[in-house]
């Protein structure tokens, strides 16, 4: 399947598609608030808005907070308090050459993009205009891959950047497959050490796919792997641990599956309240005997990536065999009450404690919602991106229940909680669409372009940044 180039695409083409050293205070779980902002959202046309582009140097704007890997969290809450009011206006778009599957990151004034063209760029985030750009090598075409569907394919995951070592980390997949992470200066763009991350020799590295975001957790880089859309091939999922400043032994933690069990959900590895790391596995090889730890979400202790639970449905069997996984949405942890919340394709909901019990240890589950790629959350709502829907929906949870509160139809993304309002880039339509939190009701549609298919974006200093098929595309309000 070639590289997606339209917005409308087949909800069977998007599910084919997705088979397949830190300071002390970034070593340690998010500190973060339930609060949101008192405003009231400016109410705004629904239909998609014409705009006119606004001269990017006419603008100071507010100051930028740091965002520094995916969802602006180490749990992926995908939360901020800095709304960024309506309606929105264009500002600029940067054509960089290639897609852009990530999110940015934003480091003082800088917003570092990544594209499958295995090139890094420092915009200027209030202009678009490149500070410095770094290439990593020539990305693997499609042709030389046994499946998938990015052509080519280069950086696909979102970077992830320390402040401690100042580098921002990206990893980059190169002709013959391979797959290497590299430390840049966030300042300069300047090489500073890279290392291979073909860790498994007795399988195929065409195989495997770096799709999921990056992170950084106790002065280590964690970087996680699935298959190319196909699920083709010898591979199996598996998490690797690097030291920020590049040295020392990487730690690894593949599933104990015969082959597949991807960890590729968008978000990547996220972690919890007790400082370990949490990862969904996709489908793996048994259907009928053992449990092979697939179909899974496994905790993980942080640095050496030593397995410490494991939960999967009571379902896992028929999951395996029916591509029902787990593994396309990211474990959301909710601090407040001690859990964590997961969906997958087959449409349940799991709430899980976070250290968990085997096969069908969920405390809770609800039906509603076949979730790929990140959710959001604020205090104990969590916002779920249901694909299978076509819906975002607003999830309560407590110690022992789970209860649906709103749903927003028609939009698919990956949602983005600034203040009062919700910001979701809609994969079908290339609108980015502004919600209120309270309700789920649609304030303003603005388009932003094509988009890949696990579209996010980030906001801050007044600005939403929305990756596309062919750049960035800037709104300010």
């Amino acid at each position: 399947m070639r590289r997606l180039v339209s917005v409308v695409v087949p909800l069977t083409c998007v599910l084919a598609a997705a088979c397949s050293s830190a300071s002390p205070a970034q070593s340690r779980p998010d500190a973060e608030t339930s609060r949101s902002a008192a405003s009231s959202p400016a109410s705004s046309p629904t239909s998609r808005e014409t705009t006119r582009p606004t001269s990017p140097g006419q603008r100071t704007g507010s100051a930028f907070t740091p965002w520094s890997t995916y969802h602006r969290t180490t749990s992926r809450s995908g939360h901020t308090d800095h709304a960024v009011g309506t309606p929105l206006v264009h500002a600029w778009t940067k054509g960089l050459g290639h897609a852009v599957y990530g999110e940015p990151l934003l480091v003082g004034s800088t917003l570092i993009v990544a594209t499958e063209g295995n090139r890094v760029y420092g915009l200027n985030a209030r202009t678009g205009h490149v500070r410095w750009k770094k290439s990593l090598g020539t990305p693997q075409p499609l042709g030389g891959l046994p499946c998938g569907n990015i052509d080519p394919l280069g950086i696909t995951s979102t970077p992830a950047y320390d402040a401690g070592t100042g580098s921002v980390f990206a990893v980059a997949e190169t002709v013959g497959g391979h797959h290497t992470l590299w430390a840049l200066d966030a300042a300069t763009g300047a090489k500073r050490w890279h290392r291979s991350l073909d860790l498994l020799p007795d399988r195929n590295r065409r195989a495997e796919q770096q799709r999921a975001a990056l992170l950084v957790a106790h002065g280590r880089v964690l970087v996680s792997f699935g298959g190319l859309a196909g699920d083709c091939d010898d591979y199996v999922g598996y998490v690797t641990s690097t030291s920020v400043k590049g040295g020392g032994r990487t730690f690894h933690y593949a599933v104990p599956t015969a082959r597949e069990g991807g960890i590729w959900a968008t978000p990547g590895p996220g972690l919890g309240r007790n400082g370990h790391v949490y990862v969904a596995a996709g489908n793996g090889a048994e259907v009928n005997g053992r449990w092979d730890k697939s179909d899974s979400v496994t905790e993980l202790s942080g640095k050496r990536l030593i397995r410490r639970s494991v939960f999967a449905p009571a379902t896992w069997k028929d999951d395996n065999a029916n591509d029902l996984d787990l593994g396309s949405m990211a474990p959301m942890s909710v601090p407040s009450v001690r859990r964590i919340v997961i969906a997958g394709k087959r449409g349940v909901v799991y709430l899980l404690r976070e250290h968990f019990g085997g096969v069908g240890s969920a405390v809770a589950g609800r039906t509603g919602c076949r979730a790929f790629g990140g959710g959001a959350r604020v205090g104990r709502t969590v916002l779920m991106p249901c694909l299978g829907e076509n819906q975002i929906r607003a999830l309560r949870v407590g110690r022992s229940e789970l209860h649906w509160t709103w749903s927003a139809d028609n939009v698919f993304g990956a949602p983005v909680i600034a203040g009062p309002r919700v910001y979701v880039a809609d994969r079908y339509s290339g609108d980015l669409v502004v919600l209120r939190l309270s309700t789920g009701h649609a304030i303003q549609r603005i388009h932003a372009g094509d988009l890949p298919n696990f579209p996010s974006q980030i906001v801050d200093g007044g600005f939403v940044f929305v990756p596309t098929l062919t750049g960035i595309t800037a709104f300010h309000d």
